[in-house]
């Protein structure tokens, strides 16, 4: 704790400002220096095996590194309320709270459902791995999707206008204008230092359509793997470790986010800044933690019907980016050739 407390003291210190500067850009600082140390603690963890990745846990808390016990949330998918008051429990709490998150940090209701249906669609995919991912369909995308995630996404963004602040638009039109009057002064304390470079930006560009499936993958994955690593790790869902977790990847996203944006959007921007690639670093990092720990537990082949969807879907983003951008793109170039033999 001495030596963390020392990194953090010296992250604050001698760390670059980022993209905010309130409430102070000595906290941000201190935000980077928690994810540089939570990345040395996840490249620590990838060279252990994951025998002794769990006895290092429960040396730390001794009620970790016990297996954990199962459980189906597709067992009785009658649709009767004593079934839905069965499935009702605290984790509701949590999964609207994390849905509030993301749109705090997305800030664009488009995105947002996007990413709330492909969760879904990732847990039925994988639901042969995993016993928690198998739900009755009406918990899948009534009591998931219509309720738990838009009641947190519609607070979120509620919080967001209520407080004036910008909107994204990951699609790659002009940044959202705010509602009109005096920014409220508590707002100032999580805004960037300037929001000029946001004003303006590519309507579509192959560009916004990668980062899009890029931004969406990382936030799937940074899902995908809180409910690996517990798996794996034998860490209880109601541990605080999962809140830890959390919470660290919440506030690192919130300027790793803007950096992102603002290298889609300003075209001054030629690199992305040092706290999107440490959160891109952090996602991957888990990924690769899961994939080790992961071999031999998961014996059960993906059914074929996931299979087919997965390359149904995979085909259609690929044709959709040929036909939205490769196409119009050899159109120009044979219209400037022409162009160009017609003045020689």
């Amino acid at each position: 704790m001495a030596g963390v407390g020392f990194f953090l003291l010296f992250a604050m210190l001698q760390f670059r400002d980022g993209p905010f500067i309130r409430p102070h850009p000595a906290f941000w600082r201190i935000v980077l220096g928690l994810g540089v140390l939570y990345q040395m603690f996840l490249v620590f963890l990838l060279f252990q095996d994951k025998f002794d990745a769990r006895l290092f846990l429960r040396a730390i808390d001794p009620t970790l590194g016990r297996p954990l016990p199962e459980r189906s949330y597709a067992e009785n998918c009658d649709l009767t309320y004593e079934n839905i008051k069965n499935q009702i429990d605290i984790f509701v709490i949590y999964h609207a709270t994390g849905w509030y998150a993301k749109a705090v940090v997305l800030r664009d209701y488009w995105f947002c459902w996007i990413l709330s249906v492909m969760f879904e669609v990732m847990e039925y995919s994988l639901q042969h791995q995993l016993n928690n991912f198998a739900e009755c369909w009406w918990d899948h995308w009534i009591l998931d999707v219509l309720i738990c995630n838009w009641i947190g996404l519609y607070f979120g963004m509620k919080t967001c206008e209520y407080f004036e602040m910008k909107g994204y638009s990951w699609r790659g039109i002009k940044q959202i204008p705010s509602s009109k009057g005096k920014v409220k002064r508590i707002v100032q304390q999580f805004t960037p230092r300037n929001w000029t470079k946001f004003e303006w930006g590519t309507t579509k560009s192959f560009k916004n359509y990668l980062a899009v499936l890029g931004l969406l993958f990382l936030f799937l994955q940074a899902e995908l793997n809180s409910f690996y690593l517990k798996f794996l790790l034998w860490i209880p869902p109601e541990h605080p470790i999962n809140t830890y977790r959390a919470l660290l990847l919440f506030m690192c996203s919130i300027p790793g986010t803007r950096e992102a944006y603002q290298y889609l959007t300003d075209k001054n921007c030629k690199r992305f800044g040092p706290q999107a690639w440490l959160t891109i670093a952090n996602i991957m990092t888990e990924s690769v933690i899961c994939y080790k720990f992961g071999r031999g537990e998961f014996p059960n082949p993906a059914p074929t019907n996931v299979v087919i969807f997965w390359i149904v879907l995979i085909t259609i983003l690929i044709g959709y980016a040929i036909w939205q951008f490769g196409i119009p793109t050899l159109k120009k170039r044979q219209r400037l050739k022409k162009s160009v033999k017609k003045d020689q």
